[in-house]
C-alpha cells in the first residue's frame, strides 16, 4: 500500500508491521505520554469526557466488528450492553461476587445471546435483519424491566465499586486509567483481527457475499462469528458501564443508545478501526460542545429549551449528511487532508477520478 508521501511497503514485515513507519511510532509515542500526563494538567471534566470516549471506544468498535467488516446490521446494540450490565447488576448485588467472576460472565452471556440472534438472522437480510436485531432489543429491555420491578429496586440495581482483592477502582482518573487502557487493548485486538483470516473473511462476505461462498468461504459459520465476537465485546463494554456508574437501569438503554453507536461509525468512516474510535469521541463530545457553545454565546430565553432536540436531531442530520457526501466520513476526509498537505505543491488526482 502507498501512502501519499511515497512511502512503500517492500517486504513481508513492513506490510504486517502495525506501526510501520518512524514518523507514525513517533506520533504514537507522543500521543500515549499525552494521555499518560492528562490527568495531571486536566480538569476532572476533561478526564471525564475523555473516560467516556474511551468506553464508548469498546461498544462501537464492537458494532465496527459486526457492521463495519461483516456488513450485518444491527439495531440490537443497546441491548447488548444492556445484557452486560445487568449480568454484572444481578451478580454483584445478589452474590457480591468478584469482578473475575461477573466479567466474564458478562461476556458469556452476550456469546450466547449473539448466539442466539446470529442463528434465525442467518436468513434474514437487510431490513429483516435489523428488524429481528431490533425485536431483541426489546425483549432484553423487557427482561431486565421484570426483573427491575420483581426482584430490585424500581429505580434499579445498585452495583459495587469493582475490586478484586486490594485493587479498586474508584476515582475518576483510576477509572480513566483503566479505560483507556481497555481501549487500547479493544483497538489492537480489532486491528489484528481485522488483518486475520477470520477479518478478511468478514470483508469478502461484506463486499459481495455470493463471491465470497463462491471462494469457498463458510459464510453462515462466519456471520455467526461475527455476531458472537461483537456481542461478547458489547457486554463486556456494558458492564464495564455498569461498574463505573455504580447503578444499573433499563432507562439507561433505550433506542437512543443503539442510534448514537450507529452514528458513531456512519460519522467515523464505517469500514475502518480508526473510523470507529473517531466516531466514538465526535459523538460522545458533540453535545458537551453544544452546551459549551450556548454558554459561550450567553443566549438566553428559550435556547435551553431547544437544546436536547437540537442534540438529538444532530446525530440524524450528521449521519445523512455523510452518507450523502461523505460515505467514508471523517477517516476518509482526514486521509484526503494528509494526502493534499504530503503532495503538495503538486497536484494530486485520486486514481479513476476523469481529468
Amino acid at each position: 500500500m502507498a501512502y501519499g508521501s511515497g512511502a512503500f511497503k517492500t517486504s513481508y514485515e513492513t506490510d504486517m508491521a502495525l506501526v510501520d513507519t518512524r514518523p507514525r511510532r513517533l506520533a504514537l509515542a507522543l500521543f500515549l505520554v499525552g494521555l499518560i500526563a492528562l490527568p495531571r494538567v486536566a480538569s476532572p471534566l476533561v478526564v471525564e469526557l475523555v473516560s467516556q470516549t474511551a468506553l464508548a471506544t469498546i461498544g462501537a468498535l464492537a458494532l465496527h466488528l459486526l457492521t463495519g467488516m461483516a456488513g450485518q446490521i444491527s439495531l440490537g446494540h443497546a441491548g447488548f450492553l444492556a445484557v452486560g450490565a445487568f449480568t454484572v447488576g444481578i451478580l454483584a448485588e445478589a452474590g457480591r461476587f468478584s469482578p473475575l467472576v461477573t466479567l466474564p460472565a458478562a461476556a458469556m452471556a452476550g456469546g450466547l445471546l449473539g448466539l442466539a440472534v446470529g442463528i434465525p438472522s442467518l436468513r434474514l437480510k437487510g431490513l429483516y435483519l435489523a428488524l429481528g436485531t431490533l425485536a431483541m432489543h426489546y425483549l432484553v429491555l423487557y427482561a431486565g424491566g421484570e426483573y427491575q420491578a420483581r426482584w430490585g429496586f424500581n429505580t434499579g440495581i445498585s452495583v459495587p465499586p469493582l475490586a478484586v482483592g486490594p485493587f479498586r477502582i474508584r476515582t475518576g482518573v483510576e477509572w480513566y486509567y483503566a479505560l483507556v487502557a481497555l481501549a487500547a487493548l479493544a483497538i489492537c485486538a480489532c486491528v489484528n483481527l481485522e488483518r486475520s483470516r477470520v477479518g478478511r473473511a468478514w470483508i469478502a462476505i461484506r463486499d459481495r457475499e455470493v463471491a465470497a461462498s463462491s471462494l469457498g468461504i463458510p459464510v453462515a459459520r462466519y456471520k455467526l462469528f461475527a455476531f458472537v465476537a461483537s456481542s461478547v465485546l458489547t457486554s463486556v463494554g456494558g458492564a464495564l458501564w455498569a461498574y463505573q456508574r455504580s447503578f444499573v437501569s433499563v432507562e439507561a438503554f433505550g433506542f437512543g443508545v443503539t442510534l448514537e453507536y450507529v452514528a458513531m461509525i456512519i460519522i467515523g468512516g464505517m469500514s475502518s478501526v480508526l473510523g470507529a474510535v473517531v466516531g466514538a469521541a465526535f459523538v460522545t463530545l458533540l453535545p458537551h460542545a453544544i452546551d459549551a457553545a450556548v454558554a459561550w454565546s450567553r443566549i438566553g430565553g428559550a435556547a435551553e429549551y431547544y437544546l436536547f432536540p437540537l442534540k438529538f436531531g444532530a446525530f440524524g442530520v450528521l449521519m445523512a449528511l455523510f452518507l450523502v457526501f461523505e460515505p467514508e466520513g471523517l477517516v476518509g476526509i482526514w486521509r484526503r487532508m494528509r494526502n493534499w498537505a504530503l503532495l503538495w505543491p503538486l497536484r494530486y488526482r485520486p486514481l479513476g477520478m476523469s481529468r
